[in-house]
């Protein structure tokens, strides 16, 4: 009796000792899994700080940030604290040109175009594009922030060359008012600087390109998250602007053709006040160059979202892109 009682009890001590072990390893794990997720956070954080943290604010119709920068990579993080949609695209003007030129001879011949769309006028629409200089096509698209919603912030990664750039924003009010013409517009001077690589680690990776569209085929979890996007061929589309990325959260039952239709400034409601419901953009890259790559961070929460360009009828060229996080 006695001897069973002893290995009773060495048995029951045995399980408690091998019981304790299992909670101090999975305790171990979690704390583990925890550290590691703090780190890579970190990490994140750390890359973004070396790589030149910049703000843009906008409160109603203007852009506060820096006057002059130095060359090289820059993150931008843009504060839409107004209430309309806005985005934040890097213009490099010639040599010679500045902001001053935008506002006298760039900005008021494509209103008076805008102005002729919506009239219906295709004689006066033609004569007024007509008064763009051609000095204009000299102008480099050189990427920036994608389209945010009211009240919500954006970021985006991009590489500046020495030069002067105009920072504009040419979405329209009701009416067809392009927000440049209210103060959407500033010069920036982009002196020689620091030329180092990028120090940003993607999550996941975007191309688009003038034949295949956009290039996404990704399983995309929740979180705070970088998209490297990579340029292939580029084309001027109908609407005088080049292929970009921009990210749209998509409500349940959303109606993509309507989203579609309004992406493209030269549809007489296109790119105007209101944005069609159902959808909250969280930036994206401005168009870049051929074999150009930019990035931008967005936090993901699970549904449904998409990658569209803001060109006529993306849907039908490939580059409208849903896909779902979850």
């Amino acid at each position: 009796m006695k001897i069973r009682k002893l290995s009773l009890f060495f048995t029951r001590f045995i399980l408690l000792i091998f019981l304790g072990i299992s909670i101090v390893a999975c305790q171990d794990k979690e704390k583990k899994e925890e550290k590691n997720e703090v780190l890579s956070e970190n990490k994140k954080e750390n890359e973004v700080s070396k790589s030149n943290m910049i703000e843009i604010v906008t409160n109603s119709m203007e852009f506060k940030t820096r006057d002059q920068l130095e060359s090289g990579w820059h993150t931008f993080k843009y504060k839409n604290k107004s209430n309309e949609t806005h985005f934040v695209v890097f213009e490099k003007y010639p040599e010679g040109k500045g902001v001053e030129n935008a506002k006298s001879e760039i900005i008021p011949a494509f209103q008076e175009g805008m102005n002729a769309i919506i009239s219906g006028n295709p004689e006066q629409t033609n004569a007024a594009f007509a008064k763009i200089p051609e000095w204009f096509q000299e102008v480099e698209f050189s990427g920036g922030v994608g389209l945010i919603s009211a009240k919500s912030e954006a970021q985006s990664t991009l590489y500046l060359e020495p030069g002067t750039y105009i920072i504009e924003c040419y979405v329209k009010m009701p009416g067809g008012i392009f927000h440049s013409t209210q103060g959407m517009i500033k010069e920036i001077q982009v002196t020689p600087g620091d030329s180092s690589d990028v120090n940003i680690t993607e999550d996941y990776s975007i191309s688009i390109d003038a034949k295949t569209g956009i290039s996404f085929d990704e399983r995309v979890s929740p979180g705070k998250k970088t998209f490297k996007v990579k340029f292939g061929e580029q084309k001027i589309h109908e609407n005088f602007s080049k292929h970009d990325v921009h990210l749209v959260w998509v409500d349940q039952g959303a109606d993509l053709s309507a989203l579609n239709s309004w992406m493209n400034w030269a549809n007489p409601e296109g790119l105007q006040t209101p944005a069609p419901a159902g959808f909250k953009f969280l930036g994206g890259m401005q168009e870049l160059n051929e074999g150009g790559t930019g990035y931008f961070t967005a936090e993901l929460k699970p549904g449904n979202y998409a990658l569209i360009s803001e060109i006529p009828d993306s849907q039908t060229k490939g580059m409208l892109k849903t896909f779902k996080v979850e």
